[in-house]
């Protein structure tokens, strides 16, 4: 009997097989419609000077008259236009808010790396010297607006599509509470109990825009949450630990939260462990779900290896360990509660390494899996919390940001983004004394 981990990795290694065989069908690519920095799949330039807010939208997200392609040459060519704009672009449409593109994802939304073979990687501005990738699956989004093409963009986030390219690029993504927002027009990847849609933005003000477009009545949330809670003394941070960190993110991780003022609580060995399990059983739902879902598109024409191998690896978390992560669900949403009887909010690195180079061909699903193990964010999504990744400074010669993600308990998007100020203001602050 061939055991799981020999199972896995055969499946990997004959994608790879096969990746290496197909090499110059890798190289195809799809004649741009978007922008040069591969953010949009479709853009639509704003004119000059409208005042308006720049919204770009995830093309996992259905817009009325265009096609989701969901990141895929398959659908893009195959699929009819929307019929219908997706739920949560009704308070955007009744705002006429200005909709600049689709943004460009990993096909499907199946890769933390941003790679996609057929649209372009996006090119993650942070560093354009060093290449870095952009993070997934939310790639495009992240690019939009660290690059300035949009001033608010829509993202999902299913084990940590938003916070990680967030992380990667240096700007704010904040994922919801799990069943905030609806889900009816986006294209699903696990829907019945981890996909969430929120706002990227350059910043919180930012961000706090994009949130009170896809829940009615947040701005005055937000307000209220400021008011209540003015000053980092008030609020108590759970700091999480976790092995392998770089530990200059540890650091920049400390440094802030010390220097915004915050009542900081060190989190014990217990919830760490439960914290692992919790994370390792997201992963796994999330890669069965997106099986489930895009299971029949594996042998379909156009469909790329990376994608292929994330589908088959899917199928194998099925059958091996998805009905056993989700009975210790319950356990890991009950934890998370006893710890927010005791803080306000956790705060943990959002990815454990600074972003990694893009590698020569895309890198292969060996990349995938590595990048994939940098992420701490499956673990918020199997709990169904929201969660904030907010950019602040990291001594490092490649990069000038890393991420810290705050945790709250559900529906706590306000209080998030509140602190998520307290922290920018930090920065800003050591940004004018570095002038």
């Amino acid at each position: 009997m061939i055991n799981r981990s020999c199972l896995v990795a055969r499946v990997i290694l004959g994608l790879c097989s096969i990746s290496c065989l197909s090499g110059c069908s890798a190289l195809q690519r799809h004649s741009r419609t978007g922008t040069p920095d591969d953010a949009f799949i479709v853009y639509w330039p704003p004119p000059n000077n409208s005042g308006r807010l720049r919204l770009a939208v995830k093309d996992l997200i259905d817009l009325k008259g265009v096609v989701t392609t969901a990141g895929s040459e398959y659908v893009s060519k195959n699929d009819p236009p929307a019929a219908q704009d997706a739920s949560c672009m009704a308070i955007a449409r009744a705002r006429n808010v200005l909709i600049v593109g689709k943004t460009n994802l990993s096909e499907f939304a199946l890769s933390p790396s941003g790679f996609n073979r057929f649209f372009g990687t996006p090119k993650n501005p942070l560093n354009r010297r060093t290449n870095l990738i952009p993070g997934g699956s939310s790639s495009g989004s992240a690019v939009a607006v660290a690059d300035g093409s949009a001033d608010v963009a829509f993202g999902t986030d299913t084990a940590g599509s938003i916070r990680v390219p967030a992380a990667c690029c240096g700007v704010v993504g904040l994922k919801t509470t799990f069943g905030l927002v609806p889900l009816r027009g986006v294209f699903p990847v696990e829907p019945k109990h981890m996909d969430t849609v929120g706002p990227l933005g350059k910043d919180v003000a930012h961000t706090v825009e994009g949130m009170d477009l896809l829940q009615a009545g947040f701005a005055q949330e937000y307000k209220a949450a400021v008011a209540d809670k003015p000053s980092a003394k008030s609020i108590r941070i759970g700091r999480l630990y976790l092995d392998r960190t770089d530990p200059k993110i540890d650091r920049a991780i400390d440094e802030t939260l010390r220097q915004a003022g915050f009542e900081v609580i060190k989190l014990d060995a217990a919830f760490k462990a439960n914290w692992d399990k919790a994370n390792k059983d997201g992963t796994n739902v999330a890669a069965a779900g997106g099986w489930l879902s895009d299971g029949k598109y594996a042998t379909k024409p156009g469909v790329a290896t990376r994608t292929r191998s994330v589908i088959a690896l899917g199928q194998i978390a099925y059958n091996t360990t998805y009905q056993d992560a989700l009975k210790r669900q319950a356990s890991w949403k009950r934890s998370l509660r006893r710890v927010f009887e005791q803080v306000d909010f956790v705060a943990l690195p959002t990815i454990q390494q600074l972003p990694p180079r893009v590698p020569l061909f895309l890198g292969s699903p060996f990349f995938e899996s590595h990048v994939l193990s940098l992420q701490n964010t499956a673990a918020v999504n199997f709990a169904g919390n929201p969660a904030l990744a907010v950019p602040i400074p990291v001594h490092d010669k490649r990069v000038p940001l890393t991420s810290v993600q705050l945790v709250g308990p559900r529906f706590s998007e306000a209080g998030l983004l509140n602190a998520g100020r307290l922290i920018e203001a930090t920065r800003t602050q050591s940004d004018r004394g570095a002038e």
